[in-house]
């Protein structure tokens, strides 16, 4: 049976460092078809995450928003036409692989969305390989194909042999997301990028689910992700969608998993499999603010490695193994008895 490793299990053993200052640290990443971004930070196609006002923000600070799918086509190529009125350079936008999707990619497509995210849990599927296919034979190199979820080397391999662009790895480490609960299947997110990393093929890797800190994506990076893909960080910010509400006098929003009951509720009027929770953040303020302060969690990341850029980061950082006592050493804890 093959031992895992999840983020709390690891630490970057610190090395030498010549680097003077923070903005010496170069964070963009190629994510192929002619786009770059300047940090690796994509926000995730969630209703409680990524309408056009996250969109915008985040493309404003050089990483990708993904336009959520759960509403109509109409209205999610409105969304995109507002991110790109709104002066975002980069707009990506999700799709599923049943029912309208090739109507919803051509929509969105036609709206200016250059990025498409196949958007799924089990990624690694006949109805994936169908969509991805027929997608990539209608488009060809116009437009990047985003897909997703996965969690093996086996998987990754495939979906880019079917045609994806960039692959979301991670299953089941979501913070509301129950599918490890629910069906006894899923992999820690670092095991999945420390696997993944070892593909030959040329797809970009999105380390997706699990990510709590900056230095939770400093290690997906060390471990071999492109860039990551965020959730609950984003969460709650005036940027994600929905309305603040009151409890005891403080202001929270909606976060909830696409698989949750009252998304799937709302979204197609039944459920199907529960594999996820609804529940509340507090509001965190600006999305550029948090987005700032992971940045600068990220670059002090690759200074402790002495790398400059990502890549230098992946082919120099040393991980070692912590024990439980070493990862409450490793968070603050004055006030533990």
């Amino acid at each position: 049976m093959k031992n895992t490793i999840c983020f709390d299990d690891v630490l970057l053993q610190p090395q030498f460092s010549d680097i003077l200052s923070r903005s010496e640290i170069d964070l963009s990443v190629k994510i192929g078809r002619g786009f770059k971004l300047d940090i690796p930070i994509i926000s995730s196609p969630m209703d409680t995450v990524t309408s056009s006002e996250m969109t915008t923000s985040i493309s404003k600070m050089g990483g990708l928003g993904i336009i959520h799918r759960y509403n109509s086509i109409s209205e999610q190529s409105d969304l995109v036409r507002e991110a790109i009125d709104d002066g975002a350079s980069r707009v990506g936008a999700a799709i599923g692989v049943s029912g309208d999707y090739l109507d919803r990619a051509a929509n969105l497509v036609a709206a200016g969305a250059r990025i498409i995210c196949v958007d799924i849990a089990h990624g690694h599927h006949a109805m994936m390989r169908y969509a991805l296919e027929t997608l990539k034979n209608t488009y060809g190199s116009a437009i990047h194909f985003m897909a997703g979820n996965v969690a093996t080397l086996e998987a990754f391999n495939a979906l880019s042999d079917w045609g994806a662009d960039s692959i979301r790895v991670g299953i089941g480490g979501g913070s509301i997301c129950s599918t490890r609960v629910h069906t006894g299947h899923g992999t820690p997110t670092l095991q999945s990028i420390i696997d993944c990393s070892s593909s030959d093929r040329d797809s970009v890797m999105i380390a997706d689910g699990g990510i709590r800190t900056s230095g939770d994506i400093v290690k997906a990076l060390a471990a071999g992700a492109d860039c990551v893909m965020l959730g609950s960080l984003l969460a709650g910010t005036n940027e994600s969608p929905g309305e603040i509400v009151y409890f005891d006098g403080h202001a929270n929003k909606v976060y909830r998993g696409m698989a949750s009951k009252d998304a799937q509720i709302e979204w197609r009027g039944h459920t199907a499999s529960i594999e996820g929770v609804s529940t509340t953040v507090a509001i965190k303020g600006a999305a550029s603010d948090v987005i700032s302060e992971l940045v600068t969690g990220i670059r002090s990341g690759l200074s402790y490695s002495g790398a400059r850029t990502i890549l230098e980061m992946q082919a120099k950082s040393k991980f070692i193994k912590q024990t439980h006592a070493g990862s409450i050493e490793s968070s603050t804890h004055i006030n533990m008895k």
